[in-house]
């Protein structure tokens, strides 16, 4: 099977190789850990492998920013290009040619908003339920740009914790994005975006076609746990993405004699080999390093 680079030789050997294609990776661990330049690493290895880097899908709600731009600048140099999320999809001139598609979507505006629904009474939830389909356009628009240019990888980030993954838009968002989109063939998407202008646009669409099987998606999932033993020890809820993913990669603090460390394990991995063992790591300008 196809298998995708971290970017990281010494995970990739963990991993049996690498990530599976058109298999979803969680990436779980509490904010700070480093998995936002894991995953930012993720995506800067579809340049070498594919061609083409990844694409950042952000769906924080909260006050603080996840620093995307700041670390792709300063880890590989790259200018994130922000796509704009309160106009329609131009739909008239979206194959023209020479368009350079963005690559970094904050598909929310609401910053330092609640988003479950037991912090949320009838009204706000509601409100969250509009913008919701409001954006989905913008949602299926910016990945399906990037996977008919030659994109192979997407990363989504900015997950908070929950209690119960049912109450929770970024989860509801999610599992649109991940089944309709990413996991969907591309002329299923191509309608969901065209609607009544599919058929004007079929031929076009086809010259476009991409296998969503190739398609690796990394979701950097925000934990309660800082402890590298509590997510180990962390029970996998039915329908909770984590007890869905094919692979799960776990970052956490563990104790080094009178101080703490970082430290990831591989919890599972679907069809493959895979290490048993706590590996420590450490994040250093270019990212994640495994000494």
């Amino acid at each position: 099977m196809h298998r995708l680079s971290t970017g990281i030789p010494r995970l990739d050997e963990q991993l049996d190789g690498g990530l599976l294609a058109g298999r979803l990776t969680v990436v779980v661990g509490a904010t700070g850990i480093g998995k936002t330049q894991l995953g930012l690493q993720f995506s800067e290895a579809g340049t070498e492998q594919e061609g083409r880097r990844g694409i950042v899908f952000d769906m924080t709600a909260r006050g603080d920013s996840q620093c995307h731009i700041e670390y792709a600048q300063r880890m590989f140099g790259r200018k994130l290009v922000v796509a704009e999320t309160a106009a329609k999809p131009a739909l008239d001139s979206f194959f023209a040619e020479g368009r350079d598609y963005a690559d970094y979507l904050h598909i929310f505006d609401r910053r330092g908003k609640r988003v479950t629904r037991r912090d949320l009474d009838f009204d706000a939830w509601h409100d969250w339920q509009a913008e919701l389909t409001a954006r989905l356009a913008v949602a299926i628009a910016f990945f399906y740009g990037n996977f008919s240019q030659g994109v192979r990888r997407a990363v989504i980030d900015g997950i908070e914790p929950v209690g119960k993954p049912s109450d929770s838009i970024q989860l509801e968002l999610f599992e649109y994005v991940y089944h309709q989109i990413l996991r969907k063939e591309f002329d299923w998407v191509a309608r969901d975006l065209f609607r009544e202008r599919y058929a004007a646009n079929a031929a076009t669409i086809e010259l476009h076609a991409y296998d969503h099987q190739q398609i690796g998606c990394l979701l950097l999932y925000t934990s309660a746990e800082t402890m590298l033993e509590e997510l180990i020890r962390r029970p996998l809820d039915e329908g909770d993405v984590l007890a869905n993913a094919n692979t799960i990669i776990q970052l956490g603090k563990v104790r080094d004699g009178n101080k703490l460390s970082r430290a990831m394990h591989i919890a599972k991995h679907r069809g493959s080999k895979a290490s048993d063992e706590i590996v420590r790591f450490e994040i250093g300008e270019r990212g994640i390093w495994l000494p």
